[in-house]
């Protein structure tokens, strides 16, 4: 791993690296913020569509508060860089930035395109390994608040908790999703269930803990590509223990979370113990 630049703050470390990635087969970049003193656990944030590794750690506020809690924030790029695959860069909801947090399986993209993967294990390993924090929760927003929540609801014994801001909770439904999962997964949508929080809900899968989202109502994607009120629906069918929070005139930036960060961030260091 090379250490690209590091900054004091409130005491830890605003930290950015490189890594070459086995999963990616690509150089892949995170940032991190590490706290001074004891580390209680990591919290991994996926980012949304166009995002990289630096939206969240310089946009979001939540240093202080991280700091606070004693926890670590790692947060990775959206997906692999330089690569030229076919269709890779004509657009913003497809290719580069907008991995999906899925393994993909079509031609060229399931070479790279591993993210899912590249979370689950490789990142996972790179916290506990290089950084030395055993306990590790996920967060994200918008394309990463899915990613969160899938990646959260089929691993919850690796994951202590799990949260998300206006999070696309049914891609399979939405045209975000379909274009993304079609793409990546090919057209049998049976395949795309696994990567759809309302789906593994509907088989089953659920987390122990109280899992929470915070939703804009004044998010321009609310209705077209989020359906938030579909994931809330279903947990409550069957019975995933969620706390659903619709803030009034809130959209679906940086802004909206930074002012809700906080809350968020005392959830996770609540699951840590």
């Amino acid at each position: 791993m090379k250490l690209l630049k590091s900054h004091k703050t409130f005491e830890g470390r605003t930290e950015f690296w490189s890594h070459p990635s086995r999963e990616t087969k690509t150089e892949m970049k995170f940032s991190t913020f590490t706290p001074a003193g004891t580390i209680k656990g990591c919290l991994i944030w996926l980012s949304g569509l166009t995002c990289t590794d630096e939206n969240f750690i310089t946009k979001a506020s939540a240093q202080r508060s991280l700091a606070m809690h004693g926890l670590m924030v790692i947060c990775p790029d959206t997906s692999p860089r330089g690569l030229n695959l076919p269709g890779e860069h004509d657009a913003y909801d497809f290719g580069s930035g907008a991995g999906f947090y899925v393994d993909a399986t079509s031609e060229g993209y399931r070479d790279h395109y591993r993210m899912y993967s590249y979370v689950t294990s490789e990142l996972v390993q790179i916290i506990k390994e290089h950084f030395k924090v055993p306990k590790i929760s996920i967060s994200g927003h918008s394309m990463g608040g899915h990613g969160a929540l899938v990646i959260g609801l089929r691993n919850p014994k690796l994951f202590k908790a799990i949260s998300a801001f206006s999070p696309i909770v049914n891609p399979s439904a939405v045209p975000w999703g379909q274009k993304a999962l079609k793409g990546y997964l090919g057209d049998d949508t049976q395949n795309w269930k696994t990567y759809d929080s309302c789906e593994l809900l509907r088989a089953g899968q659920k987390h122990p803990k109280t899992i929470l989202v915070h939703q804009g109502l004044s998010d321009e994607f609310l209705e077209p590509q989020l359906k938030t009120g579909h994931f809330a629906d279903l947990a409550q069918q069957v019975s995933q223990p969620h706390q659903l929070v619709l803030c009034e005139g809130y959209d679906h930036s940086y802004y909206f979370i930074s002012t809700f960060i906080d809350e968020h961030i005392a959830h996770h260091a609540t699951c840590f113990g």
